[in-house]
């Protein structure tokens, strides 16, 4: 046998693998999605080490998360045409081969510049791997199992942020910052070498103008969005550089919303959001990834910040989360596929809501076995909300808007992620300065930021309550 094997064509590989295949490429896929969640999530522990390392505030270095939650954002903008373009291996491995490259090099850096630079350059890899999941999910899935195909998909989204702090925090004690890098080399090499034999060749390629304007519009207004919310912190609400920053961002998406109207082939199409659903899912979806990547990058922090954990003792405190986050994802994918997706959505929020309220309440006065049955609730929320979420969204749309759709809410998730992370850190700053940075005053800025997540969440739950379409249009889109 040769290495690389010669690629082969989907009707061929499926006659070889047989009923399986499918199963296959999501495992292979969903390794490849595991490592780029784990450079996201497992870096979120670092920040207190790197603050120290080089000197820097905590505002300052939250742009090694920030940077690469921007750059995975608007990396996902062409993944559609890329899909087109150049097909699903091809992106998929060379998307892999990126991200190895830049993690190897990232533990190398010399400076915190050239680790924001690395950061930056594995989002962009990561970003381009993250739609796929759900692509596969509905491609080759019959519908009767798309929800059990799902549940085993979200282990690569949501199983890897909960596992990573531990991961991390007892590799960065060991090893230092630098390890945190490689935490996801194993994960890049085992889908790297298992695409090479399982993906299949393109069975057509797409050649379509790429929407230039409309990638440059949204990616301006993006990286405007997220300056504007850092500046918060710096400036403050009504400085010039603050305002211009908002006025840029809410210009950029007029002049997209003006374009994509006109063009034809849009890099997001705006007549997706005509179907309730996806549009009430959008919603729905940005709430939660302002959530979930909000509070991994601040539980931990807060663990060791305001209540004095080690990086390996944060780590540990949350195993119990990860565990239950296990349980409760493949049985969240087969209730989805017997029961209303929306309404499990809205039972996941609920949970994952109600957490950081009781987060809020407890504060510094949170004892150990509280704060392991708070991370529990919230764990199992989050195992009910992702499976459910993306069936609810895309199941009734056409198969010719899956590959766009799947980017569009993998877009939204990661825009709300981007800023989830970005205001988390700004606003913690902002209320330790107004309350200090010692016990009790540190514990009021953490529970009045556990407070902000709680609110995102209620209103999440409001869009989700609102997703399932009327029936003219139901029939309609029939």
């Amino acid at each position: 046998m040769t290495f690389p094997p010669p690629a082969a064509s989907f009707d061929n590989l499926s006659a070889r693998y047989g009923s399986r295949y499918k199963w296959l490429v999501l495992l292979v896929v969903g390794m490849g999605s595991v490592a780029g969640v784990l450079s996201t999530s497992s870096f979120n522990v670092a920040v207190p080490t790197l603050t120290r390392y080089f000197g820097l505030g905590q505002d300052q270095v939250q742009w090694a998360m920030t940077g690469f939650m921007a750059a995975m954002t608007v990396a996902m903008l062409p993944a559609s045409w890329l899909l087109d373009r150049l097909g699903f291996r091809r992106v998929f491995l060379s998307a892999l081969t990126v991200l190895a490259v830049t993690s190897v090099a990232g533990s190398l850096s010399p400076n915190f510049a050239c680790v924001v630079a690395a950061r930056i350059i594995q989002g962009a890899a990561a970003g381009i791997l993250q739609p796929m999941g759900v692509l596969v999910v509905m491609r080759l899935f019959p519908i009767p199992s798309q929800g059990k195909a799902s549940g085993v998909l979200s282990f690569s989204i949501v199983l890897a942020p909960a596992v990573a702090p531990a991961l991390g925090g007892m590799l960065l004690d060991l090893f230092g910052w630098q390890a945190i890098f490689l935490l996801n080399l194993p994960f890049c090499l085992l889908a790297g070498v298992s695409g090479l034999y399982l993906l299949p060749l393109p069975r057509e390629i797409v050649r379509k103008r790429f929407d230039w304007i409309g990638v440059g519009l949204l990616t301006l207004a993006t990286l405007a969005l997220i300056e504007s919310v850092v500046s918060l912190q710096q400036r403050g609400l009504f400085s010039p550089w603050t305002l211009a920053q908002l006025a840029l961002a809410l210009a950029a998406t007029a002049f997209f919303i003006r374009h994509a109207g006109r063009k034809k082939a849009a890099i997001i199409s705006l007549g997706l959001f005509r179907h309730r659903a996806f549009a009430m899912g959008s919603l729905v979806s940005f709430a939660y990834g302002f959530g979930l990547y909000a509070s991994t990058y601040l539980i931990p922090v807060f663990l060791q910040n305001a209540l004095d954990f080690s990086a390996t003792a944060a780590g540990l405190a949350l195993i119990p989360a990860g565990i239950a986050l296990a349980l409760t994802i493949p049985l969240a994918g087969r209730t989805a596929d017997r029961h209303s997706p929306q309404w499990i959505t809205a039972a996941g929020l609920t949970l994952f809501g109600l957490s950081f309220l009781l987060f809020a309440l407890l504060g510094g006065l949170i004892s150990y076995p509280q704060l392991i049955g708070v991370t529990v609730l919230g764990r199992v929320g989050l195992g009910l909300i992702l499976p459910a979420l993306s069936l609810a969204t895309l199941r009734h749309l056409e198969a010719h808007h899956l590959a766009q759709s799947s980017v569009v809410i993998s877009y939204v998730r990661q825009l709300g992620g981007v800023l989830g992370i970005a205001i988390a850190a700004v606003f913690v700053e902002w209320r330790e300065a107004v309350y200090g940075r010692v016990a009790p005053g540190v514990f009021s800025a953490y529970s009045q930021a556990f407070l902000l997540l709680t609110a995102v969440f209620v209103l999440a739950l409001i869009a989700a309550c609102m997703m399932k379409a009327p029936a003219k249009q139901a029939a309609d889109e029939r």
